[in-house]
């Protein structure tokens, strides 16, 4: 059975490519609007089954994967940011805290029905001096990321410490996707 990546992270594909050789990706257009006020692991885990569903529509033969990630502090998701103004109020709001990052993970399997996770890991930053989230942002790697970091790049330097999964922080859930596709007999 083929097996769709609805995703255009070279993140999550080169995670997938942890788990699996052989795969499509096939990025899903959805709007990624947060219900106001329900519950942030629900929205993740939905928004994720939202592009599984999307490309599922167009490849019906093939199982889906989708993923979707949210930075939380203090109840507030901290999506990519719109600008540099943006990624500056999130790193400042996110110095010297810890934070949730949710990741919510979707996996559609052709006669099955839809499953769907969501993976909580706190994350440690350390406190930060205006010159260094300027010179974070002037890098250019926090624009596409949730919470205007990645905890695999020049992000790496801020993070005093993690509890829970790695690499749900770069967006996919290795373990537990494993475990999602052996169940349905794809690894």
């Amino acid at each position: 059975m083929q097996l769709i990546l609805a995703s255009q992270s070279p993140r999550r594909r080169e995670l997938l490519g942890l788990i699996v050789p052989d795969f499509c990706v096939c990025p899903a257009e959805i709007e990624e609007e947060l219900i106001p006020g329900a519950d942030l692991g629900a929205e993740v885990a939905r928004l994720a089954a939202g592009k599984a569903r999307v490309v599922a529509d167009t490849h019906p033969q093939a199982a889906v994967i989708g993923s979707d990630t949210l930075v939380v502090c203090d109840g507030q998701a901290l999506g990519k940011p719109k600008d540099a103004d943006d990624a500056y109020r999130m790193l400042s709001l996110l110095s010297g805290r810890s934070h949730e990052v949710m990741t919510g993970l979707a996996l559609w399997v052709p006669g099955q029905t839809m499953r769907t996770d969501t993976i909580v890991t706190q994350v440690r930053f350390a406190a930060l001096g205006e010159g260094e989230i300027k010179a974070y942002i002037a890098s250019g790697e926090p624009m596409d990321k949730a919470g205007a970091y990645g905890i695999q790049g020049l992000g790496a330097r801020f993070i005093e410490g993690i509890e829970g999964d790695y690499y749900s922080v770069m967006g996919l859930p290795v373990r537990r996707l494993y475990e999602r596709l052996r169940e349905t007999g794809l690894a």
